[in-house]
């Protein structure tokens, strides 16, 4: 069996590796130990959890390491399932930015980036980021999609610092083409999730305001609701809900159809 990871007491400097790889990296000696084979279910989420002392959001971020790399596949309300084995000693998962990661810097970065961006921003682009947010709350969600990456876009760009708009774009860049960011952001697309308008009317009105210390608040709570947003994504509870839904509706078919 794998060796339980401790968050707590594992010296940093020991394995600078982050939780989820090393519960990646396990759950892959476990199947060259004949622990899982082909089409075997991994544990639910909750039980690696408690087997390996890590939280869901990293055993999340664990799966879908695998999953990326077609070690497993995610079912929607069955579970993880084990597609192949590892062929030898460098078939070993590859670890990419993932979007959980990237969210994280975007907290970092963009949260500076309004504050800064309240100071120099323009009336007339206030008025382009007003745009933007109608579009948001008007468009369909792939133009949806596209309003929020330019918001944001243009919000680095107020902030006159081309090495900080530089930095915002290339966070953008990684979210539309590292494999892990995409399978995840493609996993809340399914679940419905999109660019929340009032969020970023929050953002606007500090901006408007001229506020950078209201800015850099709101700018953060968007982009942590965002990290909220990709959680339930990947929440088996919130795919369980979907399942059972899916099941009421069709016997209230099927009981239609008798009657």
């Amino acid at each position: 069996m794998a060796t339980r990871l401790n968050p707590v007491s594992a010296p940093a400097a020991a394995n600078s590796e982050r939780l989820y790889q090393r519960l990646a990296r396990l759950l892959i000696d476990d199947m060259v130990a004949g622990r899982y084979t082909v089409g075997d279910r991994l544990p639910a989420e909750r039980e690696l959890s408690i087997e390996h002392n890590v939280s869901r959001p990293a055993v999340r971020e664990a799966l879908i390491a695998l999953e990326v790399q077609g070690f497993i596949e995610v079912r929607v309300g069955s579970g993880a399932f084990i597609l192949r084995l590892p062929g030898d000693s460098d078939d070993r998962p590859d670890f990419a930015i993932t979007a959980f990661e990237l969210t994280e810097a975007r907290i970092v970065f963009e949260g500076e980036a309004a504050a800064l961006a309240a100071v120099h921003i323009t009336d007339i682009e206030l008025d382009e980021l007003t745009h933007l947010v109608d579009q948001m709350a008007t468009a369909a969600f792939d133009n949806a999609e596209v309003a929020d990456r330019a918001f944001h876009f243009l919000i680095a760009k107020a902030t006159r610092n081309k090495a900080i708009q530089m930095t915002i774009e290339e966070f953008w860049r990684v979210r539309s083409t590292s494999p892990a960011c995409t399978l995840l952001h493609n996993k809340a697309r399914t679940a419905n999730v999109r660019p929340v308008v009032e969020e970023h009317r929050v953002i606007l009105a500090a901006l408007r305001s001229r506020d950078s210390i209201a800015a850099r608040s709101a700018m953060r709570t968007h982009l942590t609701a965002v990290m909220d947003h990709l959680l339930f994504a990947t929440e088996e509870r919130a795919v369980e809900e979907a399942r059972k839904a899916v099941a009421s509706t069709r016997a209230r078919y099927r009981l239609a159809a008798q009657t």
